[in-house]
């Protein structure tokens, strides 16, 4: 009996929603069937009768009328919000020339207190973001902290892949012929990368840097700094992507990122020997043999002065 009427109030409520939804066709309905009927049955209908019932049936048609383009604004502004949400996630990601790389670059290092950077041996990374940062740093009196990711110059196969990789690409990059890429330019590239790190972290007490060492080869360069994420290739040429801090995809990659560093190898800093403004072959050996990346027993003091140079005094590779 309950499950009864219950279902019987269900069907009322049902009819009595469906009636609102149509009220313009029950009326013109309801009306032409009464009219209809007395018709049938040659039941005299007066003119001023007929008349009003056609007045309702015309309302009744000019409600239903107002009804559907109401709902047609409804469904055209329901269309609008999710073609205006649409193009709001396509904005999400803007692209950026090589010309509007660098000035997208310099704004997000001269307003950031962190920058997480992953990608191949961090070449442009010491060469200009990291002394950039820690300048600006010294000059705000402000604290700075930067997280490092870059192929591991330990694992010779990774170096040897990602030396492949850009050699690849290497006829697109260049007029001239440049540096070959090999295995042991990718070592020595990864190792002045640890160097500039350890050098900078002794002379910024508010410093706090983290080096992380990937065995897998990236084939894109990751800035993220805490106003925006600016993705990159090697070449210059190509479109770089920059995401803006209120985006949900510069979340998505925080965690990305963070994650990668998480199934990476990382140095610990602490365990290094003091660096003279003009490191030593001799400061730095020690230095790798305290970090736990001894130097191959092929590598000459020329080779140790190359990764020196290229620590401290590397140049940018994209300056045109």
């Amino acid at each position: 009996m309950a499950g009864t009427a219950a279902r019987l109030g269900r069907g009322v409520e049902n009819a009595v929603a469906w009636t609102i939804r149509n009220l313009d066709g029950v009326i013109a309905l309801g009306a032409a069937l009464a009219i209809g009927t007395l018709d049938v049955l040659d039941m005299p209908v007066k003119d001023n009768i007929t008349s009003g019932v056609i007045l309702l049936v015309l309302a009744a048609l000019v409600l239903g009328t107002l009804t559907e383009r109401r709902r047609r604004t409804a469904d055209i502004r329901a269309a609008m919000s999710g073609t205006r949400h649409a193009l709001e996630d396509l904005t999400m990601v803007r692209s950026l020339s090589a010309a509007e790389l660098e000035a997208a670059l310099d704004r997000a290092r001269l307003s950031t207190d962190r920058w997480v950077f992953k990608g191949g041996t961090g070449t442009y990374l010491r060469a200009v973001t990291l002394p950039v940062c820690v300048r600006e740093a010294q000059r705000q009196r402000r604290s700075l902290t930067m997280k490092i990711d870059i192929v591991s110059p330990a694992d010779e196969q990774a170096c040897a892949a990602y030396a492949r990789f850009r050699q690849t690409f290497a006829h697109r990059l260049h007029s001239v012929p440049a540096e070959a890429w090999t295995a042991d330019r990718t070592r020595k590239e990864s190792l002045a990368t640890v160097l500039a790190a350890c050098w900078y972290r002794q002379r910024l007490d508010t410093l706090e840097i983290d080096v992380h060492l990937s065995s897998v080869v990236p084939t894109l360069r990751f800035d993220l700094s805490s106003s925006c994420l600016i993705i990159t290739q090697d070449d210059p040429q190509r479109v770089n992507l920059l995401v803006e801090r209120d985006r949900p995809l510069y979340d998505y990659y925080v965690t990305e990122l963070h994650q990668s560093r998480e199934q990476a190898h990382t140095l610990d800093l602490t365990r290094t020997v003091p660096l003279g403004d003009e490191p030593t072959v001799d400061e730095v050996v020690r230095l790798f043999e305290g970090l736990g990346l001894p130097l191959p027993a092929s590598c000459t003091d020329r080779d140790i002065g190359d990764i020196i140079d290229k620590a401290l005094h590397a140049e940018n590779p994209y300056r045109r």
